[in-house]
């Protein structure tokens, strides 16, 4: 199953290692160094135009990828959830 980050970019389930709130998360310099080199090393990918709410750091095939997307942390989290509730009903 794939989760939908914003403007037709779809994430695979199993490949995201975490979903981040911008405004709570890059208060943490470390979050701020990571996201730095991230974008130094060419591992960041804006999924739209709009000032980012949430990035999701996924793990593709070994490779690490940082996505930045306007919806909220909370609306992201809570369609995971909602894939993840339909898989067990299946």
């Amino acid at each position: 199953m794939y989760l939908h980050v914003g403007n037709n970019k779809n994430i695979k389930m199993t490949d995201i290692v975490g979903i981040f709130d911008t405004d709570t998360a890059t208060v943490s310099r470390a979050t701020k160094q990571y996201l730095s080199q991230a974008e130094k090393r060419g591992e960041t990918v804006s999924v739209s135009t709009e000032l980012p709410k949430s990035f999701i750091v996924t793990n593709e095939g070994g490779r690490t990828t940082v996505y930045f997307s306007q919806l909220s942390c909370k609306t992201l989290c809570q369609r995971a959830e909602d894939i993840e509730n339909e898989m067990k009903r299946k």
